[in-house]
């Protein structure tokens, strides 16, 4: 009796487990059934879309707020000004790169401040001469000056020409790109792409920022970093045209800057 008890029970139990087991497996299926099945495509596409939405990496980097624009006048660097706005008769901006644009532009502001301290030397030099003590010796006008230095101190050119070769120098190393790459067999200008194959200014370098600012005027602001280059590249291209007429004026009588506006 006590067999038979034992087996109806050991039975019962396994019914018990057989039917549970059941139940949860029609639970799962039902609970499934809701689940809309994921089409291959489907999942496809969506990583497709998530790919798409990643934002594209900027051609050209952000430097003082500006980020070069290839449909732009000067690729969108500042410089002009009503009435002239984009100011290019000879054509020399047409069909340049924006490499080529930075290499015009850096020659531009370069140019402009030699000319702005050659236009205040003029003045200033011709009306006294504060490096040299001359005297009352009348040495002619500025563009001859140059002789008589030459003249009373030998060696002062010397320290001109290594001054401006330092200058030059430190310059190249704060914008320009190294020409040659790391193998020496690749040949001196290796490193230079084809659109630029003598020189090249670094993407990162903005036109004449050179980092010399000792009185701190550069703006952070880059609205107001805009309307400063614009500014300094006005007046630089005031001061070229007046160099230039310097020289010729000088060239022509023979006489000081100062002394043809007093006649």
């Amino acid at each position: 009796a006590d067999a038979g008890s034992k087996i109806g029970s050991s039975s019962s139990h396994t019914q018990l487990t057989t039917m549970q087991s059941v139940i949860v497996a029609l639970a799962l299926t039902g609970a499934a059934a809701f689940v809309a099945p994921q089409h291959p495509a489907t999942g496809k596409a969506l990583r497709a879309a998530a790919i798409e939405e990643e934002p594209e990496a900027p051609k050209y980097p952000t430097v003082n707020g500006w980020t070069a624009d290839e449909s732009k006048f000067m690729a969108g660097l500042p410089g002009a000004l009503p009435p002239m706005g984009n100011f290019d008769p000879a054509g020399f901006t047409e069909g340049k790169s924006v490499a080529e644009l930075k290499m015009l532009r850096e020659a531009e502001v370069t140019h402009g401040r030699v000319s702005m301290l050659a236009s205040l030397g003029f003045l200033v030099q011709e009306s006294f001469h504060p490096l040299f003590r001359l005297g009352d010796k009348d040495i002619g006008p500025a563009i001859r000056h140059l002789d008589e230095v030459r003249a009373e101190v030998p060696i002062f050119f010397e320290i001109l020409v290594l001054g401006i070769g330092f200058a030059e120098i430190s310059r190249s190393l704060a914008g320009w790109t190294a020409p040659a790459g790391s193998n020496p067999a690749d040949g001196p200008l290796a490193n230079l792409p084809d659109d630029t194959p003598f020189r090249r200014l670094e993407d990162k370098y903005y036109p004449g920022d050179i980092g010399f600012d000792p009185a701190g005027l550069k703006p952070s602001d880059p609205k107001e970093f805009a309307e400063m280059a614009t500014k300094e590249l006005q007046n630089g291209r005031l001061a070229m045209i007046a160099v230039a007429g310097f020289f010729l004026q000088e060239l022509v009588n023979g006489k000081g800057i100062i002394e043809n506006f007093s006649a």
